[in-house]
């Protein structure tokens, strides 16, 4: 056989199977449509809407090629929010990596933000717990459980690796997943609608730091 036709044929082998080849999306990886975007930001623009914020107890602001929550005071947590108002039902994805801090820390999303004092988060942790919390009147609690705690879960990335945070609200719904797995759901109607937003909380160690990346807000 010459080497011309060896060439060809070898050239006809790779064509074949990359015409075969079907690309797979990586569990728990983003997998919205341009048809059902709502809300986009990989925090290239500063200017993009989200807060600005420093003061004594921490920063919430665009840095590292993301967006950035650091808290340097115990039992405190931070969020921030881009202005947007959603009236229907939401997926929300982000990419969520620690910095710094202790892995006893908490972490995530919020949907239906009606005020500072009312809203839904969505925590996981870097020690592996996670939960659902109802922000209501300016008092937390965790509605996923019966014991009203963060609880250990299977799923979570722990320490400073990336985790890929889904967060369906859907009517009465509210379900949480880590890197494709769900961890925490709950069942409330307190809130329909509102804006979304990142958030991230100490507890006995100061020194919570979380890195966002890739924030998606898409229809369900």
């Amino acid at each position: 056989m010459s080497k011309k036709l060896m060439a060809a044929l070898l050239v006809l082998m790779l064509v074949t199977l990359a015409c075969s080849f079907t690309p797979q999306t990586p569990s728990g990886q983003a997998t919205p449509t341009t048809s059902n975007i709502l809300f986009h930001d990989d925090f290239s623009d500063p200017s993009s809407g989200w807060d600005h914020s420093s003061t004594q107890n921490g920063t919430a602001d665009y840095t590292n090629g993301g967006y950035e929550i650091h808290i340097t005071a115990t039992s405190l947590y931070k969020w921030a929010n881009p202005g947007k108002g959603f009236q229907n039902d939401v997926h929300l994805e982000v990419d969520a990596t620690k910095l710094g801090g202790p892995d006893n820390n908490a972490f995530g999303v919020i949907c239906r933000y009606q005020d500072s004092d009312n809203f839904y988060k969505f925590y996981i942790s870097s020690d592996g717990y996670a939960g659902v919390i109802k922000e209501q009147s300016g008092n937390p609690t965790v509605i996923s459980s019966a014991d009203g705690k963060l609880q250990p879960v299977n799923g979570i990335n722990q320490g400073a690796l990336t985790n890929h945070i889904r967060v369906d609200c859907v009517g009465d719904t509210l379900t949480l997943y880590a890197n494709g797995t769900q961890v925490a759901t709950a069942t409330d109607s307190s809130f329909q609608g509102g804006d979304v937003g990142l958030v991230a909380a100490s507890y006995d160690t100061a020194g919570t730091d979380i890195l966002f990346k890739n924030f998606y807000v898409y229809a369900p």
